[in-house]
């Protein structure tokens, strides 16, 4: 199986973590989520687990379906911390199922917000190569399922904002010199006059921890997919000159260079590190790889670490409920043992 895109390294990575194109869908045939039954949403969830898993697709072998109520809750907030599901969906009540992809390129969320959420992800900077994946499996999808169009409204869903394409492109950006030179407030209200939000790593109402963001259109009506994108490629590729304009600058300076040396310090030799902490070290680290300075450890290595030691993932990788300081404990070994020197 290929690696998961968090375990890989794109284009532009030296600032782009990663790519997603959304879609929200609904089927023309059931009232919106809101207003639905319990019966309805079996009916539907039934209904596109079919379209997915039987279309004669070669990636349809591939997917495999969670019921995402009957799992337990340490499982689905790992789903979050992946970002293959949204918060609001592991916990809102409702029968609610989740398609994967065998690598987590591809999920699609079966009564969120809407019937169906298709996410595709992938590492880097690749608008293009996301969007035409999400595009293939949309049409896909559509030939079996009938989702509600409108010719003067577009993609109708239960959300007014997402009216029209039904699409919100993003990118996750580490921003560490924009943020030590203190500018990411200014930029966020000048982004926001160009239909642009920018947010924390989990999106809307989440704060940016360790110098992640999130990146994405805000406007779906009256646009095209196409000039959405091209949107945030051309304010996304002004981002990441600027930021590594910032780095150049910032990175002779002997105090940045004793954050980051003092951070690889820390995660080579913590026995207790708790998952704030790691992610902030982790981010100096990533800044002193992309500035030239750490030389023995790969981006790739760090792209993973970011995900693998969140709280709820850390558990799901040993299969079993810790405590605050057993999970201290796992996270300071799984650091060691992949950014220990050679």
């Amino acid at each position: 199986m290929d690696k998961k895109w968090y375990e890989k390294n794109g284009k532009n990575g030296s600032v782009v973590i990663s790519t997603r194109i959304r879609l929200a869908r609904n089927l023309e045939e059931f009232p919106f989520p809101a207003r639905c039954s319990d019966d309805l949403r079996v009916r539907i969830a039934e209904k596109v687990k079919d379209a997915v898993l039987n279309s004669g697709s070669v990636i349809s072998p591939r997917f495999s379906c969670i019921d995402v109520d009957n799992i337990p809750m340490g499982e689905r907030v790992s789903l979050v911390e992946r970002h293959l599901v949204s918060p609001e969906f592991i916990s809102a009540k409702g029968t609610k199922s989740l398609l994967l992809l065998d690598d987590e390129s591809v999920s699609i969320m079966v009564n969120e917000e809407d019937h169906v959420r298709l996410q595709v992800m992938c590492e880097g900077f690749d608008l293009d190569r996301a969007y035409e994946q999400a595009s293939r499996i949309d049409t896909l999808l559509d030939e079996r399922l009938k989702f509600a169009f409108s010719d003067t409204l577009g993609y109708l869903t239960q959300c007014p904002t997402n009216l029209g394409t039904g699409m919100r492109a993003s990118v996750m950006l580490h921003l560490p010199a924009l943020t030590e030179a203190k500018v990411m407030r200014k930029m966020g209200e000048n982004l926001s006059k160009l239909g642009i939000a920018i947010r924390g790593a989990y999106g809307e109402g989440s704060e940016p921890v360790a110098d992640m963001y999130q990146l994405s259109n805000q406007i779906t009506l009256g646009i095209s997919e196409k000039t959405a994108i091209e949107n945030l490629r051309s304010i996304t590729e002004r981002l990441i000159a600027q930021e590594l304009s910032y780095r150049e600058k910032l990175a002779p300076r002997i105090e940045i260079q004793d954050k980051i040396y003092r951070a690889l310090g820390i995660l080579r030799s913590a026995r207790l590190i708790d998952c704030a902490e790691a992610q902030k070290m982790l981010s100096r680290v990533r800044f002193g790889i992309t500035a030239g300075l750490i030389k023995d450890i790969d981006l790739e290595t760090i792209n993973r670490l970011f995900v693998e030691i969140q709280p709820a993932t850390l558990m799901q990788s040993v299969g079993k409920e810790l405590t605050a300081s057993e999970r201290d404990a796992l996270r300071a070994n799984v650091i060691r043992n992949l950014v220990e020197r050679d």
